[in-house]
C-alpha cells in the first residue's frame, strides 16, 4: 500500500504541472469543506495521500519533496506511518508551512489548494507570507487528490434526524428569532453558517455523516426574513420535510450554496457589458495601430499588407498592447484590476495554452500571424474572462478552417439544452465533436466556473473530459465559460471564450419530469468575419452568429464613441447564407 501511495505522488505532480498556471506546490489540509476537525471517510484526503492517520496535520507536495506537518501528539505515530518519501515537519520546532514555502520555493511560485478546505484566516496568512517573493496561492476548481483517489468512499445518504426540543432545550423558532435580533444589532442582513455543529444546533437536527459526531453535511443561511437549509435532499425524510416547513426553513440542494444569487447574476451581466465595450475599444485601436505601424491590411481586409515591420518608430509588443487593453478596462465603472495575467500571444506563442508574456522576452506584433488574447477583469459587480482570436493580415485557408471548427464547437455548447442532473463531463463532447470531425482537438477543459468579484476559476463544477467533471451536475444560476480551442505547436493557437449562465430551458416537453436547462451568454465582443469560412457553417450557426453580432451592436454602442461605433458596425455585419 505504501509503495502504491508513493507512486501517486508522481501522478499528482503530473496533474500539478498541467494546471493553469503550473503549480510548484500543493497544500493538502486535514479539514473538509466545513473546516471540521473530524471528517468523514471520503474527506480524509491528507490521510489518503500521506498514509498518516492522525486527526491533525497538513501535507505539502512540491515537485521534489513531500512534507507533513503535525503536532507533538503525533510525532511518533507519523514517523511510523510515513514512508521514506515523506519528511516529517514538527509543529513548534520546524517553520510553519507558509514560512517554509516562502523560504524554499522560487520567486513567483504558484501554490495550489482546494479553497473549500482552508479558512479565510489561513488563506490570508499564507498570502501575506508569500507576498515577499511574489508567490501566489491559487484556488483550484478541482481537488487533485480526488483525481487520483480511485476508490474514494462514496457519499452515503444517511437520514437527517429531528432533535426533540425536550433535549435541545429551545425550539428552532426561538433560536432563529434571537439570531435575527443579533443581525439587526450588528446592522447585518444575513449570516452563512458552515460549521456542522452550529447548523445542527441552530436547526435542532442531528445525523451520522461523521463517525462519532452526530452531524449532517449541510449549510445554513439565515436572513432577516428567510432561512435556508442546504443538504443532500436524499437525506431528508417526510418528517424532516414537514418539520422544516413548519419552522419556515427552505430546504435546498447542498451544492446550491455555491450558486450565484440574482443580485450577483445581474451584476455579472452589467460587468460583462462594460468589459465588452473595453474589448471592442481595444480591437478597434489595435486594428488602427497595426495598419499604421505595420502596414497591415487590418481587421476587415484579407489583402496582404506592405510590411513596415521594423521601419515604424512605434513598436507594438504582446505586453505593450495588453497594457493598452488594461487601460481601456480601467476607465470602466467599478474596475478593480485584472482577474488573471493577460494571455497576449502572437503566432507560435498562441499555441502555448497558458502563455505568459514578459516585457523583456515577449514577441513583437506581426500582421502575418494569428493573435490570441485571453483576458479578464475584476469589477465590484462581477468577474470577466473572454478570449478572442484575430488576424490583421491574410489568414491561411487552414487557419480559417480551424477557426471555424472552434467556432462551431463554441456555438454547440452555447445552444445546448439538457436535463437537470447533467454534468459538465457529458457536455464536453458537444464542443469537441465539430473539431473531431476535422481531426482536431484540444488538451484542456471546455469550461470552468467563474465568480462574482471573486476567483476567475471557481468550482466545483466544470465542463471537461477529466473525471472530476462527473462529480457535480450543472444547476440553474451557475456560471461557466465556453472556451474550445485548437493549437498547432510552433505555428498558431485559436481559442474563443464566452461566459455563460445556466438557466431553466423553455423546452416544449419535460420527459421524466426532470426539468431542462440551457445557457445564456453574457460576454459581448465580435467574432472576426474574415477568419470564418461560411461554407463550413450550417444555416443555424450562421443565424446564431448574426443574432449575436446584432445583439453586440445594440448592447455595446451606448458605451462607444462614433469612431468605435462605426468599427463595431462593420465588425458585426451579417454573414450571408452560403449557397
Amino acid at each position: 500500500m505504501a509503495a502504491a501511495r508513493d507512486q501517486l505522488l508522481d501522478v499528482i505532480r503530473g496533474l500539478m504541472a498541467g494546471q493553469s498556471p503550473p503549480l510548484h506546490a500543493l497544500v493538502v489540509p486535514s479539514e473538509d469543506a466545513h473546516q471540521s476537525e473530524y471528517v468523514s471517510e471520503q474527506d480524509k484526503r491528507r490521510e489518503f495521500i500521506s498514509g498518516f492517520t492522525g486527526s491533525a496535520g497538513l501535507a505539502l507536495i512540491t515537485m521534489n519533496e513531500a512534507l507533513l506537518w503535525t503536532d507533538g501528539r503525533y510525532f511518533l505515530q507519523a514517523t511510523q506511518q510515513l514512508s521514506n518519501r515523506w519528511k516529517l515537519m514538527r509543529m513548534g520546532e520546524d517553520p510553519p508551512v507558509e514560512a517554509w514555502i516562502a523560504d524554499n520555493l522560487a520567486d513567483g511560485a504558484a501554490i495550489g489548494i482546494n479553497p473549500w478546505c482552508i479558512s479565510v484566516d489561513s488563506a490570508q496568512r499564507y498570502e501575506h507570507a508569500f507576498s515577499k517573493k511574489h508567490q501566489t496561492l491559487f484556488q483550484l476548481s478541482i481537488d487533485l487528490v480526488d483525481e487520483v483517489w480511485m476508490d474514494r468512499p462514496p457519499v452515503e445518504p444517511r437520514p437527517v434526524i429531528v432533535h426533540p426540543v425536550e433535549f435541545a432545550g429551545r425550539s428552532v423558532s426561538e433560536k432563529i428569532k434571537e439570531l435575527r435580533e443579533k443581525l439587526l444589532h450588528e446592522k447585518a442582513t444575513a449570516i452563512i453558517i458552515t460549521a456542522l455543529d452550529e447548523v445542527a444546533w441552530l436547526y435542532n437536527i442531528r445525523g451520522s455523516d461523521v463517525d462519532y459526531s452526530p452531524v449532517v453535511h449541510s449549510y445554513a443561511i439565515v436572513t432577516l426574513h428567510s432561512a435556508f437549509f442546504y443538504v443532500d435532499k436524499r437525506k431528508v425524510t417526510a418528517e424532516v420535510q414537514k418539520y422544516m416547513v413548519e419552522n419556515g426553513i427552505d430546504i435546498r440542494d447542498y451544492e446550491m450554496v455555491q450558486s450565484d444569487n440574482a443580485t450577483e447574476l445581474d451584476g455579472l451581466r452589467k460587468a460583462h457589458i462594460r468589459d465588452g465595450a473595453a474589448v471592442v475599444q481595444y480591437l478597434s485601436w489595435l486594428d488602427n495601430q497595426m495598419q499604421e505601424n505595420y502596414g497591415a491590411s487590418g481587421y476587415f481586409s484579407e489583402i496582404k499588407g506592405s510590411h513596415k515591420k521594423g521601419i515604424s518608430a512605434t513598436k507594438l509588443t504582446e505586453v505593450s498592447v495588453s497594457d493598452k487593453l488594461e487601460g481601456f478596462r480601467a476607465t470602466k465603472e467599478h474596475f478593480r484590476g485584472l482577474s488573471f495575467p493577460t494571455i497576449s500571444s502572437v503566432g507560435p506563442n498562441a499555441a502555448v495554452i497558458h502563455y505568459k508574456p514578459e516585457a523583456s522576452t515577449c514577441s513583437e506584433m506581426d500582421a502575418d500571424k494569428i493573435y490570441l488574447c485571453d483576458s479578464g477583469a475584476q469589477y465590484l459587480d462581477g468577474t470577466t474572462d473572454i478570449t478572442r482570436t484575430v488576424h490583421f493580415g491574410k489568414p491561411l485557408e487552414h487557419e480559417k478552417s480551424c477557426y471555424t471548427a472552434v467556432l462551431k464547437g463554441h456555438i454547440a455548447l452555447d445552444i445546448a439544452v439538457f436535463p437537470n442532473g447533467t454534468t459538465g463531463h457529458a457536455l464536453d463532447i458537444l464542443s469537441r465533436a465539430p473539431l473531431w470531425r476535422e481531426g482536431l482537438d484540444y488538451r484542456h477543459g471546455t469550461g470552468h466556473g467563474i465568480g462574482s468579484y471573486l476567483n476567475v476559476h471557481e468550482g466545483p463544477h466544470l465542463i471537461s473530459f477529466r473525471p472530476t467533471a462527473r462529480n457535480v451536475p450543472l444547476q440553474a444560476s451557475m456560471t461557466v465559460t465556453d472556451e474550445p480551442g485548437y493549437y498547432e505547436d510552433g505555428s498558431f493557437g485559436i481559442r474563443l471564450e464566452n461566459v455563460l449562465i445556466c438557466k431553466e430551458a423553455n423546452a416544449k416537453f419535460n420527459f421524466g419530469d426532470k426539468g431542462y436547462l440551457a445557457f445564456e451568454h453574457i460576454t459581448w465582443a465580435p467574432y472576426q468575419a474574415k477568419m470564418i469560412d461560411p461554407k463550413l457553417l450550417t444555416p443555424v450557426e450562421i443565424e446564431w452568429v448574426n443574432t449575436y453580432h446584432s445583439d453586440c451592436r445594440r448592447i455595446l454602442e451606448p458605451y462607444l464613441n462614433e469612431q468605435e461605433k462605426e468599427w463595431l458596425r462593420k465588425a458585426t455585419e451579417p454573414i450571408a447564407l452560403s449557397g
